[in-house]
């Protein structure tokens, strides 16, 4: 699902917006209006009536929300001033539901804010990426706006670090996870494309796409990996006894990211973490212990790196158990191209913040693997 070209600035909004038919006044023998119905399409659905201006993300990348905060910086010295002015400072007619949906963009992204109804100026943000101070403030300023942005925002939190998965599963995640409309799946993600693509928060990976991870530069109170794990705690059901398998290799490095990684990720995530060798290790043959604690097990971790065998066997007992399992892998060729449709969460050991982030993105998965376990099923019927 490749990212399509970043449009500028000016470039025309593509969406339509319908016209609303003026009613007619009422007169002497004139119907009485019937309650309103939901309209169906042929189908047999409901057709979306929300509102362009009330929609729960920005209908515009964030490139072409720049559009107004820049006139009004550029045309009126960035103060406050009515919807209608800032159209005239853009150099168009104020046409009412496509430019007060461009200014719902522009809001929603952080760089417009409301003064008073019907009165606008540009926000400090905006001013950050339009008037850079520093050679880092425009590309920081993306990134925040990205974060801000809802929807956009939490799509970028539940896949930083990971590659973006195939298209259907994508939109299966967008209705499931994210409330988004069948209907508009196209249009947010060119716009959530556009949008990362000019804060680079995505980069092409092979034949991939990954989202960047930035949890460690990122304004705390745009991105707190801590509230992030909280927040999915209060939405699964977790009990005392409740463990998390771990499938990886014994020997080092590898594992010794057991205790230093994926022992304290479980732990942050509520869960006991278990490992064969470790915990599970008795006088019966080891196949047998394998079998029962993954068996028991509520969701399972694999460390890919280095395609180790055992791993891959133990992945094959998940399989047929229809276990959630969490992905991990260093290196992207060591994942099979058969579990590349689901949740990977790649790393690098050359980030000096990486196992911080990784733990981090370890325990958030676990919980969202537990919330939609659909999500980290090996292998499911679509």
């Amino acid at each position: 699902m490749a990212p399509e070209e970043t449009n500028d600035a000016t470039s025309k909004a593509s969406t339509q917006i319908k016209k609303t038919v003026p009613k007619k006044a009422a007169g002497r023998g004139a119907k009485k209006a019937l309650p309103k119905k939901d309209l169906k399409n042929k189908s047999g659905n409901s057709k979306s009536t929300t509102s362009p201006t009330n929609s729960n993300y920005p209908r515009h990348s964030l490139l072409k929300a720049l559009r107004i905060p820049k006139a009004i910086l550029e045309q009126n010295a960035g103060r406050e001033c009515t919807d209608v002015e800032s159209a005239s400072f853009v150099g168009v007619n104020y046409n009412g539901g496509p430019y007060a949906s461009e200014i719902s963009s522009a809001i929603k992204f952080g760089l417009l804010e409301r003064t008073e109804p019907k009165k606008i100026k540009p926000t400090e943000l905006a001013k950050k990426i339009l008037r850079p101070q520093t050679a880092d403030d425009e590309l920081n300023g993306y990134r925040e706006a990205v974060l801000m942005a809802p929807v956009i925002g939490n799509v970028y939190k539940h896949y930083r670090g990971e590659n973006l998965p195939d298209r259907k599963f994508f939109e299966n995640a967008l209705t499931e996870t994210f409330k988004v409309p069948e209907e508009k799946y196209s249009e947010f993600i060119d716009i959530f494309n556009e949008s990362l693509t000019v804060a680079k928060l995505i980069e092409k990976n092979g034949d991939k796409f990954r989202v960047v991870d930035i949890s460690t530069n990122a304004p705390s109170s745009l991105l707190n990996a801590n509230s992030e794990i909280k927040k999915l705690g209060k939405s699964v059901n977790i009990a005392a006894g409740d463990s998390c398998f771990v499938m990886m290799p014994f020997a080092a490095p590898l594992g010794d990211y057991y205790s230093k990684i994926y022992d304290p990720a479980i732990r942050k995530a509520g869960l006991n973490p278990i490992r064969a060798d470790q915990d599970i290790f008795g006088t019966g043959k080891i196949v047998d212990q394998i079998w029962h604690g993954i068996n028991s097990a509520k969701v399972l971790i694999a460390e890919l790196t280095n395609r180790n065998p055992n791993v891959f066997y133990e992945l094959g007992l998940a399989h047929a158990l229809k276990k959630p399992v969490v992905l991990v892998s260093s290196n992207q060729d060591d994942v099979p191209f058969d579990l590349q449709h689901i949740r990977v969460i790649y790393y690098d050991v050359n980030d000096p913040f990486w196992g911080n982030k990784l733990i981090d993105k370890v325990a958030e998965n676990i919980l969202s693997a537990l919330k939609n376990p659909e999500e980290a099923m090996l292998f499911r019927d679509v």
